[in-house]
């Protein structure tokens, strides 16, 4: 089967089930898009975060895939042919975690229940789930590959941040037109095509015509500054661009992903952009 028809088809099935929260969470590896399926495996939680988490209620020790199974037939069930990308065990016993491309829910041992949201541990009063979210959204984005995006900045800036763009958004524009600020202040921009308008669009045509001009950089830059964009097709990851900030919730542009992944929507200033990469690096550590 046609891999574009197959991931549309599991997206379409989270809809109804799931609703928006998880639309386009798995088309992630169209035609143009070198995305493969995260890589992630059925592994156990480590040590490491089984304490961050304080685990009060028992893990199971031994073997885990008995329930596995039953999760994963059980989502097979509602929506066939959606394979799970990771089936593991929560911070509470008899609850798995389960990631369905950057996007994750929690579903009971037993299979019946589903449940969407975050776990707080009250007693620490940290969000258990935010960093297991911000995690995936990392590796869908790594998964793209700087060969298939459009950037500005050196390898060795202080920060990187990865932007979903529209060449037609006017907030996009002016976020492109102070590049060389964002720059000079350290942070390194690298940017995904999320046109609007959708598929064969003006501005998914112009998207498409960019990418494939000789000197990318350029071409996107004259586009932003609303200068014409000759006409251009070849092989290209816009389509691929669009499924993953569909897939990472991204309802608008600009969007800005933090190296920590972290989406901060719509047009931040330099200087602030700045401040609240300090702040995120600090909180890492």
């Amino acid at each position: 089967m046609n891999r574009q028809v197959t991931m549309t088809n599991r997206r379409n099935q989270l809809n109804p089930l799931l609703g928006p929260w998880l639309a386009g969470a798995v088309l992630l590896g169209l035609p143009g898009s070198v995305l493969p399926v995260l890589a992630h495996a059925d592994e156990p939680v480590s040590q490491v975060e089984q304490s961050a988490s304080r685990v009060d209620g028992p893990l199971a020790q031994a073997d885990q895939t008995a329930p596995r199974d039953a999760v994963r037939a059980a989502l097979q069930k509602v929506m066939p042919g959606v394979e799970p990308d990771s089936v593991r065990p929560s911070p509470i016993a008899n609850l798995y975690e389960v990631l369905i491309g950057p996007h994750l829910v929690y579903v009971s041992a037993d299979g019946r229940y589903l449940l969407q949201g975050s776990i707080y541990d009250l007693e620490t009063r940290q969000d258990l789930t935010e960093p297991r979210q911000r995690k995936a959204v990392v590796d869908a984005i790594d998964a793209v590959g700087e060969d298939k995006m459009i950037i500005f900045g050196e390898g060795d800036a202080q920060h990187t941040v990865t932007v979903v763009t529209d060449i037609d958004c006017g907030y996009c524009r002016k976020l492109h037109s102070e590049i060389d600020k964002f720059n000079q202040r350290g942070i390194r921009v690298r940017y995904l095509f999320f046109p609007r308008a959708g598929l064969n669009s003006d501005s998914y045509n112009k998207a498409v015509s960019v990418w494939c001009a000789e000197d990318r950089k350029k071409a996107l830059t004259e586009a932003k500054a609303g200068k014409p964009v000759p006409p251009r097709t070849c092989d290209n990851p816009v389509r691929g661009h669009m499924a993953l900030a569909d897939a990472i919730g991204v309802s608008g542009t600009p969007a800005i992903i933090l190296p920590g992944g972290k989406v901060i929507p719509g047009y931040v200033p330099p200087d602030r952009l700045a401040a609240y990469l300090a702040l995120d690096q600090a909180a890492a550590k």
